[in-house]
């Protein structure tokens, strides 16, 4: 239940010729106190709850739980969400041996795409693709829960 990933910026969207699924995705949170956050996301048809806890010292790992729930109940726990919904396309990239979560967002955080990438460890090496940019794993802005209420477009 712990979660190990990376994030980073792209330089370009040639990812999506490479994507192997995309999913439009919109998400919002429940609770987004520091070190705790409860999600409720609608990936396609399904439904999710997702509870996450703080990052490590290193910004590369922390606790996650995360249930499917009927999406007729995920769409009603949308509407008792903090207000910022995500709304995102993601796009999954297998690169290597790994596979790429590439985000574009929209709405007000449209001009935003970024890709993470789940490690069984914080040491795990991983191939890396042309279009994957700078690293953005210990920033914070680039949090969902962050850009609901701080999105990239207002970040001047």
């Amino acid at each position: 239940m712990i979660e190990t990933e990376r994030k980073f910026l792209t330089t370009s969207d040639a990812f999506k010729t490479a994507s192997f699924t995309q999913n439009r995705i919109a998400q919002g949170y429940l609770s987004s106190v520091p070190g705790r956050t409860v999600r409720v996301r609608i990936k396609g048809d399904r439904g999710f709850l997702t509870i996450k806890g703080a990052s490590n010292e290193s910004g590369l790992s922390r606790f996650e739980w995360e249930k499917e729930i009927p999406v007729d109940e995920a769409q009603e726990l949308l509407l008792l969400c903090e207000n910022g919904i995500i709304d995102k396309t993601r796009f999954e990239v297998k690169v290597g041996s790994h596979i790429f979560e590439v985000d574009e967002f929209y709405g007000e955080n449209e001009g935003l795409i970024m890709a993470e990438v789940e490690l069984g460890s914080e040491t795990e090496t991983f191939e890396k693709p042309i279009w994957l940019g700078e690293e953005v794993t210990n920033d914070k802005r680039y949090y969902n829960s962050y850009l609901s209420k701080n999105p990239y477009s207002k970040w001047g």
